[in-house]
Parts: C-alpha cells; structure tokens; sequence
C-alpha cells in the first residue's frame, strides 16, 4: 500500500530536510566565518592598541594588511585562528629608541582569547598598569617586568584564576618609585590559585612585611617565588600551612630580615635553588638545624640532597661548615652544583668532606675568615669551574691536586698568606682555565710565595685574566707567558720582576683592557707598539723606565706612569693622541720643558698629576669651557715643579675641583680671584711660591667644604680674614711664613673639625705638615691631621682663648711672631696636643699649670720669651727635661733649667704634721735600706779582696809589692813638688 503524503505534510519534511541540509553545511563550512568575523574583531583592536603606543623605531611597521597573524609579535591558533599570544618585549637588539611608549588600549579586552601577554623591557613612562589586564580571564602568561610603569600593583589582577606564570619584575619606573603611592600588598594574589611562578622583584612589598609568608603559601602550585628587593623585613620562623611543597625556588635576597636562618627553609622538600643574600642573616648557618639528628633526617628526606644551588652571601653569618659539608656530602648523589657563602662572617677549616660535592661546579667562600690549607680532596671536584678563597685567613701551601681539575675556569685565592712554591704541577692540567687571581695588596717586601714556572713550560689554558701581587714571579719576566695570546688583562705587580720587557711579549699582539707592571725593577724604554683595547688602564708605576714618554692607542683611558725615570718634554700633542684620558699621573719623573696646551682638549680628565717633575713657564690657559660644557677635573697636582707665572683665570671653570695642589713653584700674583668658583674644593695648597696680596676674605663664603688650606711660605700682608673660622671642616690650617699682621680672630677657636670628633670623609692625600719640629709627609692618615701653623709672621696681640676650645687640636705653631700676655689659663684643655711651639714671641706671666696634664704632647718650644715664675712639673713635662724648650726667658725657674725658685735652698725637714711624719717615717726606712746595703756590700767587697789574699799567698805578696811601688811612687812625686816649690821661693 503506497501511503499518499499531504500537502501539509510534504511542506513540513521539506522543511525538516532543508533545516538538516542547513545545520550539515554550517558544520562543515560554517566555521570559517565565525574565524573570519572573530580575526576582524581583533585586527581592529590590535590597531587601536598600535596607534595608542609610541613606536619610535617602527617596530610594528608590518602590522599591515589583512592577515593580523603575520604581524610582529602576533601568534594565533593553529585551529581556530584567534589571537592567543601577544609578544612586544623590547629586546636588547632593538636599542633605547625600540622600547614602547604612550598608552596600552582598552582595545586588548578584545582579544578574548588571549592567554599570553608581555609587555617587558619597555618605557610607558611612569603611566599606571592598566586595571583592565585583569579582565583578560584567559591568561596564563603575564609578564610587565621593567616596563617603566608606576604606582601599585592594581588587586584586579587577583582575578585571573588561570594565571601560571607572572612577572612584575621592577615594574617601576625608578624615578617614581619613592612615592609612597607605591607601596603594595600582596591580599590580591589570594586567587591566583593556578599560579607557579611569581617574581615581584623589586617591588615595594613593605606593606605585606608582616604576612607575605601566609599570602604565598595560599598557592598550592607555586614552583618559583623570587621576592628580592620588595622591603620585606620580617622572616618568619615557621611556616603558617605547609602548602608550599611544590616550591624549588626561593629568592629572597636583598630584604634586610636581619634575623637567624629559619629552620623552615631545608624543610621544604623540593627546594632547588635559595637564594638568601644581602638579608644580614647572622648566627651560624646550623641555627636552621636543632641538632646534627636533625640534619642527618633532613637529609634522609632528601630535603638537602636536592639543592643545587645555595647563596647565602653578603649576610652576618658566623661560625664553622664543616658539619653542614660534612651532611651535604654524604648524600648518596648531592645535587649541589653552586655555593656561595661568600662575604660573611664564617671561619674555621675547609673538611676534606668538600671533595665529595661531586656536582659542585661553583665555590664561593671569599671575603670571610677561614683558616689553614685548601683540603687536597679539592682535587676530586672534577665538575668544578668556579674556586673562590679570596680574602679570608688561610695559610700554608695550594695544594697540586688543583691541577687535577681540568673543567676549572676561574681561580681566585687572593688575599690570603700562601707559602711555598708553586709549579707547573699546580696548572698542568687545568685547559679551561681563563681567570687566575693570587695576589696581595701588601707592598710589604717578605714574599712568602714564590711562582717558580719553568721557562720551557707550554701552558695547556689561554687565559684572559692573569693577577699576580705581592708573590715573587721574577727576577725575570716569565716566559711562560708567551703563548697567552688571548689575555685581556695582565697584573703582574711587586713580583720582583727586573730587565727589559722582552720582544716575545710585544709580538703576542694583545689588546689589553688592563696592564699593571708597577712596583718592579724593569727597566729601558718602553715601546710605542703595545695595543689596548676601549677604555683601558696602563699602570706601570715604581719602575725605572727611561726614555721619552710613550703615547699609545687612543682608547688608553688610565695611564699612570709614576716614579720612574722618564725624561723628556711631555708630548705636545698628547691631548689629541689620547683624547679619552680620565686619570694621567706623570709625577716624580724627569720632565722638563711647558705643560701642553692639548691637555686642555682632555674634556674627559678627572685626575691630573705632573709633580716632582722639572716643568717650567707659565701654566697655560687649559681649562677654558668646551661648548659650555664645564671641565670634570677633581684633582689636579702641580707642584715641585718650576712653573711661573699668575694661575690663568681659566682654574676657575673647574668647577668641581676637590683637590688643587700647586705647591713649591714659582707662582706670583695676588690669590687667584677665579678660584671662587671651585666651590667645592677640599684641599687647597699654595705653599712655597711668590703669591702675595690680603688672603681674600671670600675663601670662607665659596669654600664651605674646605679641609686643608696651606698658603705657607709665600708673601701674603695683611691680617687673617675672620670669615675662615665658618669653615666648619677645616683640620689643617697653615699661614706660616708670610707678612701677616695683626691679631689671631677669636673666632678662630670655632673650627669645630678640630673641637669635636667629625666624621670626615677618609681621604687619601699627600701633604708635608710642620709637626713636632721637623715637616713630616702625610698620605694615608692625613685626614687625622689636626693642626694650625701661624708662625714666622708678624702676627701681634694675645694668644686667643678661644683657642683651647679645639679639644682635638694636634699641633700648634705660633712661633716667631709679636704675641704678647699670658699663655691662656685653659691650654690644658687642648687633651689631644702633641706639638706647641710659642717661641720667638714676648709672652709673658707664669706657664699655666694645666700644661702638665697634655698627656699626648711630645714636643714643646716655649724658649724665647718674657716667661716667668716656677715651670709646672708632674705628668708629661716630666719627660720633656730638655733646658732649651724653656731658654731665653730669664725670669723662668725650676728643673730642667738651672735657674733655682726662692725657697728651693731651704732645707725640707719642716713641721709639717702627720705629712711630714708620714715623709719622716719614708726616710727612714730609707736610711735604713741604705745602711743594711751598705753593710752587705762591705762584708762582701772586704772578704772577696782580703780573703782571697789570706787564702792565696802568691797574690798577697804581690798586692803587698803594689802597695809598696804606690807608696814610693808617692814619696817621690812629693819630694819633686817640694824641690820645685823651693826653687821658685828662692827666685
């Protein structure tokens, strides 16, 4: 039976069927247009966000035409075709003018699906992060690391709950990092549940100090933490939940806990690498265990079996490792790879244990106080790349198994007291070596270590580094060099080495970042061949290097060529040959001829030293502004030269000059006006020269800073400007030898740098002081120099008392001048004085009795002068017994001078109640001591000679005989004087 459709009926399965054939073709060719209408939108959208950003460098110069997913940066699914990763990290490569600006677009919540975004590395210029990053549900990738944004970490980015990895690194802009709008806290992360790795890295967390432990533990995926820098000062001693299982990085640097090591931290059981330097963590490192149960447990756990890296440097950790080495290496297979304790506190021996580190590729421990040897067992560390021992205590012989370790790179045992000898045997198979450091900084001339290398050996290594100090290398320079063609720095400094330098060395052709040669006995000249590379240092100080000066590379940066022999006019054209110079030392050689002009081209030069050289003319005009730029120099020292003439005026445009030194020339004129620009001077040192003219009352106003001024042994008139006394830093001060006039300022005595204990900058300078009599030369203690030297003037009036209010005053000249009253009462104020010379002058009066309490004073002149009455005895004076300190000064009585008191002839033994008896009572215990002493000495004088002639007959008769020779001796030499008297009275 064939059944009939109606109408009705035929119209619905018509319809049923075209809705089938509709849903068949939506499903396999449908897809293409929702792509092409989802890929639309977000080409729009990554416009929009490219005409918000500031592209200096046309970075996104191919976000062009229609297929968004060529763009640079731009990566979309493979299946669906939408944007999922976003890439405008600014590399390196791409330079200063490659880092995004201007604003990021709301146009990025277009990007739905978007699940990687980084922005890092840009400069958006202090702009706030943008709260709507946290509305971007799909990521799992953010990274906004030194973007130069600023303000807080905005809570909305809590909300991203699929969030893995997020780095917010230096985020800041640094200049707006201070604000206190800054400041963060750590409640938003709460719901980043997915999160395993989180880098705050300086990020101002100080608002979360108390709980950041507890909000990180909330994490229960969290692999990587790195919080360095974030202002964190509490550490907590335990873990508030033990959620953090799946922890293996740990960076807590830089956070100033300033507490002990927690004994949480070797818990964590999956700990990789920690890192807890710059913390000041103190007590011992094995505070974080109980006890060495706890330690062997730990290590049953594995806890410390899978660290591979442990830095615990730049803290105040103390005690000894061995225990904590001795656990890390008993470990079936120990992870360790990186150790380093470095810059602490720690000391005791180095345990043979170390050996068994088998993974340690890199040892740590300089800057500590370890002492003894290197363990021999150092030589089974066959992974082992980087050996760190510098500046600790350590002593005895390096040990050869150091050779052994052929993966070693770099060696540094500096700074300690190495003994013996060390051979090729110590190097022989150490081929990857690169850096090797074994030096002191001692001058001293007792070399315990002696590198002897035989001269035929060939090295296995190329190194780059060599630093050998204080260690005798020589007498020649070694040979064993000559294949080390790859070397960019080479310190061979006080190691004895003599000779030339020799011709194998020139024709290596290196070019050297650094060359230090100082502190030997080479000698001849030195060539003009030698290559360096940008901005390099030449030191080759303390030679006897002769000939004329060499003039190398342009990029030499530092040449210091000091005490040596070099003869010769410095090259006129220096300035253009070596326009990159910051340092030039050229004193105590042999110069003659003018200071170059070019000198002046050196726009760079911060220090400049040409004294103790035979220099002569006039200074020229070097200093003049360079396109208005002033000149950097900050010390300049020009002295023990011949140089002549007024200072040009162009001194003053070095503006920040701290040190000028022009001392012992020939130098006239009135003190240079210019020099009121110097503002910022320290030492300032006229002395021996023909400057005359009023010392400018100005140096008090435009030098608040000064620490030393010398105008010594010129021709300065006039009287001493009250307005030095606001120089509140001053600690030397030295007008001697002049024609100054008039009296001492009583405000003098205000200089509180010598009144009261400042802290003053330790500087190192070197300058000849007047001190206890004779000019002594300070360098490395100047700064403790205290001192005032007014004399050999015509100063007049009285001794200021203000003047012993400078209770740290060392030495006080004021002799030769016209001073006349009393030596102030309160002289004994001055605890710290070790030199006063008042001679010369018309003082007058009694000397003060406080001088006897001057503990510190070992040299005093007071001859010459109208003093009077009995000189003070007791304490110091006691020692200062020589009659000249007190000569010429009539009126003066008492030891040490001849001249007696009245009443010193009196006889003593007056009544003087129970003190006189208590003196009685002395002297005649005296008496008696003296009495009994002599007694034994007579009995035992009297019976060593007349026993001896009762017991020895042979020497009695022949002491009897002398006496009998003496006694006609005698009788004849008074019967001639007799015969002579007799025959003069009868004439």
């Amino acid at each position: 039976m064939v059944y009939q459709f109606s109408n009705a009926e035929t119209n619905m399965a018509t319809t049923i069927a075209s809705v089938h054939l509709l849903f068949l073709v939506i499903m396999t060719s449908g897809l293409p247009f929702h792509k092409a209408a989802g890929i639309e939108t977000e080409k729009v959208a990554l416009l929009k966000l490219k005409q918000g950003l500031l592209d200096p460098s046309h970075r996104l110069s191919s976000w062009v035409g229609d297929d968004c997913c060529k763009w640079r940066g731009v990566v979309c699914s493979n299946r669906t075709g939408h944007v999922i990763k976003l890439n405008l990290r600014s590399l390196e490569d791409d330079g200063i003018d490659g880092k995004f600006g201007g604003e990021i677009s709301h146009s990025l919540l277009d990007l739905k699906y978007l699940n990687f975004l980084d922005l890092s590395m840009n400069n958006f210029e202090g702009t706030k992060i943008p709260k709507f990053i946290g509305s971007l549900e799909r990521l799992r990738y953010l990274n906004l690391s030194a973007a130069s944004f600023s303000g807080r970490i905005p809570p909305q980015l809590g909300n991203l709950s699929r969030l893995i990895y997020l780095d917010l690194k230096e985020y800041f802009d640094l200049n707006a990092y201070s604000d206190e709008s800054s400041q963060n806290d750590l409640q938003w992360i709460s719901g980043l549940y997915s999160l395993r790795h989180l880098n705050l890295e300086g990020a101002n967390l100080s608002r979360a100090s108390a709980y950041w432990l507890q909000a990180v533990s909330m994490l229960p995926s969290l692999s990587e933490l790195h919080l360095s820098s974030c202002g964190l000062s509490l550490l907590p001693p335990s873990l508030p939940s033990s959620n953090l299982t799946s922890l293996s990085v740990l960076v807590l640097s830089n956070n100033g806990f300033n507490s002990t090591i927690p004994q949480w931290l070797f818990q964590l059981r999956n700990l990789v690498h920690l890192d807890l330097s710059f913390d000041k963590l103190g007590g011992s490192i094995l505070n974080a265990f109980p006890n060495r149960t706890s330690l062997e447990k730990l290590k049953k756990m594995g806890s410390l079996c899978k660290l591979k890296t442990v830095i615990l440097s730049e803290n105040d950790l103390n005690g000894e490792i061995t225990e904590l080495i001795d656990v890390l290496s008993g470990c079936n297979n120990s992870s360790l790879e990186h150790l380093n304790l470095g810059f602490n506190k720690l000391g005791g021996v180095l345990p043979n244990s170390i050996g068994n580190l088998n993974n340690l590729q890199s040892l740590l421990l300089w800057e500590n106080s370890f002492v003894s040897s290197i363990p021999i067992s150092i030589g089974n560390l066959s992974n082992l790349k980087e050996l760190y021992l510098s500046n600790n205590q350590m002593s005895g012989t390096i040990p050869e198994t150091l050779g052994q370790l052929n993966e070693l790179v770099a060696v540094d045992v500096s700074e300690n007291s190495w003994e013996g000898v060390l051979t090729e045997s110590h190097l022989s198979n150490l081929k990857n070596l690169k850096e090797l450091a074994i030096f002191k900084f001692s001058l001293l001339p007792d070399q315990t270590l002696v590198i002897n290398i035989s001269s035929e050996w060939i090295p296995p290594f190329k190194l780059k580094y060599l630093s050998l100090r204080s260690c005798q290398v020589g007498p020649k320079f070694p040979a064993w060099l000559r294949n080390q063609n790859e070397l960019n720095i080479l310190i061979l400094r006080n190691t004895r080495i003599s000779g030339t330098i020799p011709d194998w060395f020139l024709k290596l052709d290196l070019e050297l970042e650094q060359l230090d040669l100082g502190y030997n006995q080479l000698s001849g000249r030195i060539p003009n061949s030698l290559k360096f590379s940008s901005q390099s240092s030449v030191y080759l100080i303390w030679n006897h290097f002769s000939g004329s000066l060499p003039l190398w590379s342009s990029n030499v940066s530092t040449l210091n060529l000091r005490n040596n022999s070099f003869s010769g006019p410095i090259p006129w054209d220096i300035g253009e040959r070596m326009p990159i110079l910051t340092e030039l030392d050229l004193s105590h050689n042999f110069l003659t001829g003018t200071l170059p002009v070019s000198i002046g081209n050196l726009y760079g030069l911060i220090t400049l030293y040409v004294s103790n050289n035979y220099l002569s003319g006039e200074i020229p005009e070097l200093w003049e502004l360079w396109d208005g730029v002033p000149n950097l120099l900050v010390h300049v020292d020009l002295s023990n030269n011949n140089l002549s003439g007024e200072l040009p005026t162009s001194v003053g445009s070095l503006t920040v000059l701290i040190f000028l030194f022009l001392s012992n020339n020939h130098l006239s004129g009135e003190f240079p006006s210019a020099l009121q620009n110097c503002t910022y001077l320290r030492n300032l040192d006229l002395g021996g020269n023909r400057f005359s003219g009023n010392i400018p009352a100005w140096i008090g106003r435009t030098m608040p800073s000064l620490w030393i001024l010398r105008l010594r042994s010129n021709l300065f008139n006039g009287s001493i400007p009250s307005q030095l006394c606001s120089l509140s830093s001053l600690h030397i001060l030295d007008l001697a030898q002049n024609n100054l006039s008039g009296s001492i300022p009583s405000c003098l005595g205000n200089l509180s740098a010598m009144a009261s204990e400042i802290e003053l900058f330790r500087y190192e300078s070197q300058l000849t002081v007047l001190t206890k009599g004779r000019e002594d030369s300070y360098r490395n203690i100047l700064y403790l120099v205290n001192s005032i030297d007014l004399s050999n003037n015509a100063l007049s009036g009285g001794v200021p008392e203000g003047l012993t209010n400078l209770s740290f005053l060392g030495a006080l000249n004021l002799s030769i001048n016209h001073f006349t009253g009393k030596i102030p009462d309160k002289i004994g104020s001055l605890q710290r004085l070790e030199t006063l010379d008042l001679s010369r002058n018309q003082l007058s009066g009694p000397i003060p009795a406080g001088m006897a309490s001057l503990t510190f004073l070992n040299h005093l002149n007071l001859s010459h002068n109208n003093l009077s009455g009995r000189i003070p005895t007791g304490n110091q004076l006691q020692a200062l017994d020589d009659p000249s300190i007190y000569s010429d000064n009539p009126a003066l009585c008492g030891r040490p001078i001849t001249a007696k008191c009245p009443g010193d002839d009196e006889t003593l033994n007056r009544p003087g109640g129970d003190d006189q008896d208590e003196d009685e009572d002395g002297a005649e215990m005296e008496m008696k001591w003296f009495y009994m002493s002599l007694g034994t000495g007579f009995v035992v004088g009297f019976w060593g000679v007349c026993g001896a002639l009762l017991i020895k007959e042979s020497w009695r008769h022949a002491y009897f005989r002398l006496v009998y020779d003496i006694k006609e001796w005698l009788l004849l030499v008074i019967q001639l004087t007799l015969a002579r008297l007799q025959r003069k009275l009868n004439l």
